[in-house]
């Protein structure tokens, strides 16, 4: 197969590609590799992967391009790999992917570079299906397209009602940004409404399939979490976190980003609206008493 007919077959896939030669130094940007992230092949070809443009990151919010890159140990031992990361997008939030890096052998059997497959799981179909169906609705918020505070109020009283009658129980997080007024007294409130789009995304990509997001007001998330254990809610909690915390947007060369305190609790049997709400804004005091961008969940 020719140069041309393969990279026409590859600019086809719906998964991204990239290749990179020995030197981790990018010779080769699909199409889907620009949609999934936002940056052009113009904008990456001929740099370095541990340049660290897509500022790969786990669970843990590790940077993998500079501690312990999946990639650099596959040019090094030749063996393949598979792994879910969440990339950096050129506008600023979160993407959850999913990664298979295969080595690239010449006729000798030397390893001469590697080709990295990644797959978009952010469900972003789903996602502008849910946005479009909102504000249809009128219960979308203009500006992050996630749910607004009406659809979070119906949303709450919905889930109270269900768990009544189906002796389950939901989770409930509050996403409060930690000094948010710098960013628009510093940058401009145009640079802040791009902080607050970026977190909505980065939070709407992470969550569950039932899981939904909503701005409650100002700077400050709501989360609801259908069928959820506590385990489950301090997991899900230290993970919005951690990648809000990864995330930033570029004002010129300058990079700005937010870090969150975030406060969860569970429903009991006994709660209403505003119990619930009172309980997780009260674990958000904590987590902001606590230092901030920090986790605290009261049961």
């Amino acid at each position: 197969m020719d140069e041309g007919l393969y990279k026409n077959v590859l600019d086809h896939l719906f998964d991204g590609v990239y290749f990179v030669d020995t030197n981790r130094v990018i010779t080769y940007w699909n199409r889907a590799a620009e949609t999934i992230t936002g940056f052009t092949a113009d904008e990456v070809i001929g740099s370095r992967c541990q340049d660290n443009i897509l500022r790969h990151v786990d669970d843990a919010g590790t940077e993998l391009c500079i501690h312990g890159c999946p990639l650099a140990n596959t040019l090094r031992d030749g063996e393949a790999r598979e792994s879910r990361i969440y990339l950096h997008h050129k506008a600023g939030h979160r993407v959850p992917i999913s990664v298979r890096i295969t080595p690239i052998y010449d006729e000798h059997g030397t390893v001469t570079g590697a080709m990295e497959i990644f797959s978009d799981h952010a469900k972003g179909a789903e996602i502008t299906q849910r946005i479009e169906e909102l504000q249809r609705q009128s219960l979308a918020d203009a500006l992050t397209g996630v749910g607004n505070r009406r659809y979070a109020d119906m949303t709450l009283e919905s889930l109270l009602r269900r768990s009544q009658f189906e002796k389950g129980t939901f989770g409930l997080l509050f996403i409060d940004l930690d000094h948010f007024k710098q960013v628009n007294d510093t940058h401009g409130h145009t640079t802040g409404d791009r902080v607050l789009v970026m977190v909505a995304r980065t939070v709407s990509h992470a969550l569950r399939d039932n899981d939904i997001a909503c701005r409650w007001g100002g700077d400050e998330f709501v989360i609801f979490l259908p069928l959820v254990t506590r385990a489950g809610v301090e997991t899900l909690a230290e993970r919005l976190r951690i990648l809000i915390e990864q995330s930033w947007v570029y004002v010129d060369s300058l990079r700005v980003g937010v870090t969150a305190s975030v406060g969860a609790t569970v429903s009991r049997p006994d709660d209403d609206a505003q119990t619930i709400i009172d309980r997780a804004d009260s674990a958000v005091y904590e987590s902001k008493e606590g230092g901030r961008n920090t986790t605290r969940v009261l049961i």
